[in-house]
Order: C-alpha cells, then sequence, then structure tokens
C-alpha cells in the first residue's frame, strides 16, 4: 500500500462527514477522521485545490433486506460538521444514494475543473466511501484513499474494502503519505 504520486490537478473528497453520520456507532473513532480529513482540506485549499464536501439527504429509493428507503433525513442530520470550515470556494454535492457521483453535478464540476485525480476520505468506508471510490474510478479518475481518514459502521467491512476492494481500484496510503506527495504539486 503505497501512494506513488499526485496529479497536479487532483480534488479531495470528503464523505458524509455530517452531524447525523458521525453520531452513528463506528468501529474507530471519528473525531481523528474529522481532524485528518481537516488537514487533508486545509492542504488542498492552501494548493488552489478543488475541495468538495459531500453530504447525504436521503436513502436511495427501494426496498432491501433491511427495510424500506429512508426517506428524507431531518436538517440537523445532514449539517456538516464545522470543523470542516466550509469555505466559498468549496464545492458542496448533496447526495441521495451511497455514492457521490450518481443524480449530482459531482463528475461535471472536477472535469470542468480539469481534475485527473481524486482523494477520497470520511465514513463509511464500505459505503459513501467505497461507492464514491468505484464510481470515480469507473469514470476514469485516478483513485486515492487515505485509508487513516475514514471509518465504517463494523469492522468487517471497513477492513474489507481496505483490504481487499480497494487495492483493486485505487493507491492507498495515509493520511500523512498524501500530504507529503501534495507539497510537490
Amino acid at each position: 500500500m503505497s501512494i506513488t504520486t499526485l496529479d497536479p490537478k487532483t480534488a479531495l473528497i470528503v464523505i458524509d462527514l455530517q452531524t447525523g453520520i458521525l453520531a452513528l456507532p463506528t468501529c474507530h473513532d471519528t473525531d481523528p477522521v474529522v481532524e485528518k480529513s481537516c488537514q487533508l482540506v486545509t492542504a488542498f485549499r492552501d494548493k488552489n485545490l478543488p475541495v468538495v464536501l459531500v453530504n447525504v439527504a436521503a436513502g436511495a429509493p427501494g426496498r432491501t433486506d433491511q427495510g424500506a428507503s429512508h426517506g428524507e433525513f431531518p436538517a440537523e442530520f445532514i449539517q456538516l460538521d464545522a470543523r470542516l470550515n466550509v469555505q466559498a470556494s468549496d464545492h458542496l454535492v448533496t447526495k441521495k444514494t451511497w455514492g457521490g457521483f450518481v443524480n449530482t453535478d459531482l463528475d461535471q464540476y472536477l472535469k470542468a475543473q480539469g481534475v485527473t485525480q481524486v482523494v477520497i476520505v470520511g465514513v463509511a468506508t464500505s459505503i459513501g466511501v467505497e461507492s464514491t471510490a468505484r464510481q470515480a474510478w469507473e469514470l476514469g479518475y485516478n483513485v486515492t484513499l487515505a485509508t487513516d481518514a475514514m471509518t465504517d459502521l463494523n469492522l468487517d467491512t471497513h477492513n474489507n474494502s481496505v483490504n481487499l476492494i480497494f487495492p483493486r481500484m485505487a493507491e492507498t496510503g495515509s493520511t500523512q503519505d498524501v500530504l507529503t506527495l501534495i507539497e510537490q504539486i
């Protein structure tokens, strides 16, 4: 697991660091996840590289074995964590599915910015992060995942994503690995 490089036009995508998601029981403490994500947000902003903050506002329609769709979430659930310190230059994406690209303007925004690579962090590893990473990879972006800046609701699914899925579609490493490489841009 190593990150070899960051393209000159790399964007940071932060998945679901919002009040309702961060209140859920996760397999790792979410405070370090948010702190490491904020370090990346600051570094990307300092380099004038795109920062995309994604939240989820509803469940996708359709039935599952776990029951019906969740429908629309309350406003307090979808509020981004204040530590992200949302800036006017950030691109905000509200999704209603697991991945950040489906039925949003994310792909169009990134292409308009000339982005060829994305760094993805957030919660939950096997849900929003993995789905967004899969979609980015399928759309032709180079994908990088800072695995110490993510967590999941279940340790087994987190480990499955990090150890078995992510290496097949991305380069993985630490927040520090990304911070070191971003200085070279």
